[in-house]
């Protein structure tokens, strides 16, 4: 994924304990960036060990949404704690930067609720019905911008 435009991100004061060239993003900006993407990493643990799924979705009304089937990745974030994390790269600012998001998954149940989520634009990237709903409902949103490394200096 390739955010446009980086330099307009705002950020905060460089944090003690990040490294040089790195920034961390306040909550605005990291939403902000949330919103331009379309595939992140889910992350959940399944019995005991943690997984990762690849997954596209939208931010609707400050949640993440995306679809799914019954499975392993629909059972491990119903209702259970989760991380979301999206990343890009723009290679002619030389930045890159990630977002990640802390909540608990749940599945959009409420038939109002699901037929507001049909209409969300999120189509399935692979074949098959992807029928179920889930939302992520943020309870720490943190981001970071990072000088690649040989890039020139870091963009005010």
């Amino acid at each position: 994924m390739v955010a446009n435009n980086q330099r307009d991100v705002p950020r905060t004061a460089h944090p003690p304990g990040l490294p040089m060239g790195t920034d961390a993003l306040d909550e605005r900006a990291c939403w902000d960036l949330l919103r331009q993407g379309t595939v992140g990493r889910l992350a959940v643990v399944v019995d005991g060990e943690p997984d990762i799924f690849p997954v596209n979705y939208v931010v609707d009304h400050g949640t993440i949404v995306f679809r799914t089937d019954a499975g392993r990745k629909l059972s491990a974030a119903a209702r259970r704690p989760v991380a979301f994390e999206v990343e890009g790269v723009d290679a002619g600012q030389g930045i890159a930067w990630s977002v990640v998001v802390h909540g608990v998954g749940s599945e959009i149940r409420d038939m109002d609720e699901v037929i507001e989520a049909m209409d969300l634009p999120l189509r399935p990237l692979q074949a098959g019905g992807k029928a179920r709903y889930v939302r992520i409902t943020a309870s720490a949103v943190t981001g970071r911008r990072i000088r690649v490394e040989g890039s020139g200096p870091a963009p005010s």
